[in-house]
Protein backbone atom coordinates (compact mmCIF):
# COMPACT_ATOMS: atom_id res chain seq x y z
CA UNK A 1 0.00 0.00 0.00
CA UNK A 2 1.41 3.22 -0.87
CA UNK A 3 2.16 5.80 1.93
CA UNK A 4 -0.40 8.79 1.49
CA UNK A 5 -1.17 12.16 4.04
CA UNK A 6 -3.66 11.47 6.77
CA UNK A 7 -6.75 12.92 5.19
CA UNK A 8 -8.00 15.26 8.33
CA UNK A 9 -11.42 16.27 7.52
CA UNK A 10 -12.14 12.38 7.92
CA UNK A 11 -12.41 10.29 11.13
CA UNK A 12 -11.31 6.59 11.70
CA UNK A 13 -14.46 5.34 9.63
CA UNK A 14 -14.06 7.71 7.13
CA UNK A 15 -17.11 10.28 8.45
CA UNK A 16 -16.80 13.83 7.33
CA UNK A 17 -15.95 15.56 10.37
CA UNK A 18 -13.90 19.30 11.38
CA UNK A 19 -10.65 18.99 12.63
CA UNK A 20 -10.44 19.35 16.12
CA UNK A 21 -7.24 22.58 16.33
CA UNK A 22 -7.76 23.40 20.23
CA UNK A 23 -4.08 21.70 20.66
CA UNK A 24 -2.69 23.55 17.88
CA UNK A 25 -0.34 26.75 18.34
CA UNK A 26 -1.24 30.26 17.16
CA UNK A 27 0.79 31.20 14.49
CA UNK A 28 1.13 34.03 11.84
CA UNK A 29 -0.63 32.39 8.82
CA UNK A 30 -0.68 33.86 5.16
CA UNK A 31 -2.20 32.61 2.11
CA UNK A 32 -2.15 33.73 -1.38
CA UNK A 33 -4.57 32.61 -4.53
CA UNK A 34 -5.22 33.47 -7.53
CA UNK A 35 -7.49 33.21 -10.36
CA UNK A 36 -8.16 34.15 -13.98
CA UNK A 37 -11.19 35.44 -15.86
CA UNK A 38 -11.03 35.43 -19.40
CA UNK A 39 -13.24 37.52 -21.76
CA UNK A 40 -13.67 39.43 -25.38
CA UNK A 41 -11.24 42.09 -25.77
CA UNK A 42 -13.89 44.59 -25.76
CA UNK A 43 -15.34 43.70 -22.75
CA UNK A 44 -12.09 43.81 -20.91
CA UNK A 45 -11.68 47.38 -22.81
CA UNK A 46 -15.02 48.52 -21.22
CA UNK A 47 -13.90 47.20 -17.39
CA UNK A 48 -10.46 49.27 -17.74
CA UNK A 49 -11.86 52.52 -19.09
CA UNK A 50 -14.83 52.33 -16.95
CA UNK A 51 -18.05 51.90 -18.92
CA UNK A 52 -19.59 48.97 -17.54
CA UNK A 53 -23.30 49.64 -17.03
CA UNK A 54 -23.30 48.38 -13.44
CA UNK A 55 -20.64 50.56 -12.10
CA UNK A 56 -16.65 50.03 -11.09
CA UNK A 57 -16.33 46.35 -11.21
CA UNK A 58 -12.90 45.88 -9.98
CA UNK A 59 -14.54 47.61 -6.85
CA UNK A 60 -17.22 45.89 -6.39
CA UNK A 61 -14.98 42.41 -7.40
CA UNK A 62 -12.99 43.63 -4.35
CA UNK A 63 -15.55 44.33 -1.93
CA UNK A 64 -16.86 40.89 -2.90
CA UNK A 65 -14.02 38.96 -2.76
CA UNK A 66 -13.19 40.51 0.62
CA UNK A 67 -16.35 40.02 1.84
CA UNK A 68 -16.57 35.96 0.78
CA UNK A 69 -13.03 35.32 2.41
CA UNK A 70 -14.72 36.40 5.76
CA UNK A 71 -18.02 34.49 5.24
CA UNK A 72 -15.70 31.43 3.98
CA UNK A 73 -16.77 28.37 6.91
CA UNK A 74 -20.51 29.56 6.20
CA UNK A 75 -19.77 28.41 2.58
CA UNK A 76 -17.21 25.02 3.39
CA UNK A 77 -18.60 22.85 5.27
CA UNK A 78 -15.57 21.89 7.68
CA UNK A 79 -14.12 25.36 7.79
CA UNK A 80 -13.43 26.95 10.65
CA UNK A 81 -14.62 30.41 11.62
CA UNK A 82 -11.64 32.33 11.83
CA UNK A 83 -10.59 36.17 13.01
CA UNK A 84 -8.77 37.29 9.74
CA UNK A 85 -6.32 39.94 10.18
CA UNK A 86 -5.95 41.22 6.78
CA UNK A 87 -7.81 40.03 3.24
CA UNK A 88 -6.65 42.12 -0.03
CA UNK A 89 -7.72 41.44 -3.17
CA UNK A 90 -5.91 42.67 -6.40
CA UNK A 91 -7.23 42.88 -9.92
CA UNK A 92 -4.55 43.33 -12.97
CA UNK A 93 -6.13 43.68 -16.84
CA UNK A 94 -3.55 40.46 -18.09
CA UNK A 95 -3.82 39.23 -21.64
CA UNK A 96 -6.93 38.58 -22.99
CA UNK A 97 -8.81 39.03 -19.39
CA UNK A 98 -8.18 40.10 -15.31
CA UNK A 99 -5.72 38.33 -13.12
CA UNK A 100 -7.09 38.03 -9.14
CA UNK A 101 -4.42 37.75 -6.66
CA UNK A 102 -6.12 37.51 -3.15
CA UNK A 103 -3.99 37.34 0.36
CA UNK A 104 -6.08 36.56 3.63
CA UNK A 105 -3.96 36.60 6.81
CA UNK A 106 -4.85 35.83 10.24
CA UNK A 107 -3.13 35.05 13.71
CA UNK A 108 -4.66 31.04 14.48
CA UNK A 109 -4.57 27.47 14.98
CA UNK A 110 -5.34 26.86 11.37
CA UNK A 111 -4.72 28.16 7.64
CA UNK A 112 -6.49 30.66 5.72
CA UNK A 113 -5.69 28.50 2.67
CA UNK A 114 -9.30 28.25 1.86
CA UNK A 115 -10.19 32.03 2.48
CA UNK A 116 -7.87 33.33 -0.19
CA UNK A 117 -8.71 31.10 -2.65
CA UNK A 118 -12.88 31.97 -1.76
CA UNK A 119 -11.90 35.32 -2.51
CA UNK A 120 -10.38 34.98 -5.46
CA UNK A 121 -12.86 32.59 -6.95
CA UNK A 122 -15.61 34.96 -5.87
CA UNK A 123 -14.16 38.05 -7.01
CA UNK A 124 -14.05 36.55 -10.48
CA UNK A 125 -17.59 35.58 -10.07
CA UNK A 126 -18.53 39.12 -9.31
CA UNK A 127 -16.59 40.07 -12.31
CA UNK A 128 -18.65 37.89 -14.25
CA UNK A 129 -22.09 39.19 -12.86
CA UNK A 130 -20.84 43.08 -13.33
CA UNK A 131 -20.70 42.32 -16.94
CA UNK A 132 -22.31 39.34 -18.25
CA UNK A 133 -24.84 41.06 -20.32
CA UNK A 134 -21.93 42.36 -22.65
CA UNK A 135 -20.06 38.67 -22.35
CA UNK A 136 -21.85 36.07 -21.15
CA UNK A 137 -19.20 33.93 -22.75
CA UNK A 138 -16.15 34.58 -20.15
CA UNK A 139 -14.22 31.80 -18.84
CA UNK A 140 -13.01 31.57 -15.23
CA UNK A 141 -10.00 29.00 -15.07
CA UNK A 142 -7.11 29.45 -13.11
CA UNK A 143 -8.17 29.35 -9.63
CA UNK A 144 -5.26 27.92 -7.33
CA UNK A 145 -3.09 28.28 -4.49
CA UNK A 146 0.48 30.73 -4.86
CA UNK A 147 1.23 29.85 -1.56
CA UNK A 148 1.23 29.73 2.17
CA UNK A 149 3.34 30.34 5.72
CA UNK A 150 2.71 29.11 8.74
CA UNK A 151 1.14 26.58 11.16
CA UNK A 152 3.38 23.03 11.39
CA UNK A 153 3.98 22.65 7.43
CA UNK A 154 5.45 25.98 7.08
CA UNK A 155 6.02 27.93 3.74
CA UNK A 156 4.93 26.08 0.64
CA UNK A 157 5.19 28.26 -3.13
CA UNK A 158 3.89 26.76 -6.41
CA UNK A 159 6.43 26.28 -8.75
CA UNK A 160 6.14 28.20 -11.83
CA UNK A 161 5.16 24.74 -13.96
CA UNK A 162 2.10 23.38 -11.08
Amino acid sequence: MEDRPKLTHLDEAGAARMVDVAGKPVTHRRAVAGSYIRMQPRTLAMIVEGRAPKGDVFATARVAGIMAAKRTAELIPMCHPLALTHVAVDLAPEGDGVRITATAENDGKTGVEIEALTAASVAALTLYDMVKAVDRGMVIEDVKLLSKEGGNSGTWTRKEDE
